[in-house]
């Protein structure tokens, strides 16, 4: 009987995450923290991703700007076919700046399901190619986050309304509106690029803790976390950003695509972000959330 080859493990971090462990100081916890990376998709992260009505993706478009997009279905529209596959129904809405995005070479591309009725959050960052279901992804890194800055929200269901049909409000700064929206804020999600592929995480806290110093300019501060400095370090390597946010007791989303990059000073890790694109899309997911019970962990916003 033959032996079957192993799927290959990449590397945990590269360069800009370990530059940015080192100034921290947090070399060996990052190490002993790697340990929860694996390239296949366990029984149990299977059964959480069946389970979840959205799904977070990050890329870049084919003009090489990176973006944070949502995608929603039942639960089952996103599920895993195999050890090192995922099968996503639906493909990327028309309107998304992602759309054309996922191409039969492979596009990489990083994802985020999160679960705000448990404060559960997965990442599975891979390579997708389209199929007739929609797109599938080739899982390379899938690991299980903390659930710091997570804000705790129950599902009150979905609106029967096709999602993303709404007309797309395009920009190059954010709007007075936008604003107001972005600085209310209790959750966003940013996705970055390095050479060895694409992440997607979430940044949480209480509203007021992303700032707003321009129509184009946004910054807010790094709070202390898993040690990993995945999207950080993906900054050192490449500027290139994508931010979401997203409204949820409408659906709307707000998406920013743009550069980014960290600073180190007395008041601890700042990441500045600037915008220069915009997507609005109202209505573009059908689900419906509560209010947000808010983080414990959440430090006070100044």
């Amino acid at each position: 009987m033959g032996t079957q080859t192993p799927h290959p493990v990449p590397a945990a971090y590269h360069r800009g995450s370990r530059a940015v462990q080192a100034r921290v100081g947090v070399q060996e916890l990052a190490e002993h923290v790697a340990r929860s990376i694996t390239p296949g998709i366990r029984p149990v992260a299977a059964a959480f991703l069946e389970a979840q009505p959205m799904l977070m993706i990050g890329a870049a478009d084919p003009a090489g700007r990176v973006w944070g997009s949502l995608l929603t279905g039942a639960p089952g529209f996103t599920r895993a076919t195999g050890p090192h596959t995922v099968s996503v129904a639906g493909g990327i809405p028309a309107a998304d700046p992602l759309a054309d995005a996922i191409t039969a070479a492979g596009t990489p591309v990083g994802t985020l399901a999160l679960d705000p009725r448990t404060r559960r959050r997965m990442r599975l960052n891979g390579i997708a190619r389209p199929s007739a279901r929609g797109f599938t992804i080739e899982a390379e890194q899938v690991f299980s986050n903390c659930p710091k800055y997570l804000q705790k929200r129950e599902w009150y269901g979905s609106e029967d309304t096709r999602p993303g049909t709404g007309t797309v409000r395009h920009g190059e700064e954010l709007t007075p509106d936008q604003v107001r929206r972005v600085r209310a804020a209790d959750t966003f999600f940013v996705a970055t690029v390095a050479p060895d592929g694409v992440d997607t995480s979430h940044r949480g806290g209480n509203p007021g803790f992303v700032r707003v110093d321009a129509p184009r300019e946004l910054s807010w501060r790094d709070y202390p976390g898993n040690a990993m400095f995945l999207t950080l370090g993906n900054l050192e390597e490449d500027g290139r950003a994508g931010l979401l946010f997203l409204d949820w007791e409408t659906g709307t989303t707000l998406q920013l695509s743009g550069l980014a990059h960290t600073e180190y000073g007395p008041e601890g890790r700042v990441t500045r972000f600037r915008v220069e694109r915009t997507a609005e899309i109202p209505a573009a997911s059908p689900l419906r959330w509560s209010p947000p019970e808010y983080s414990p962990a959440n430090p006070t916003a100044a």
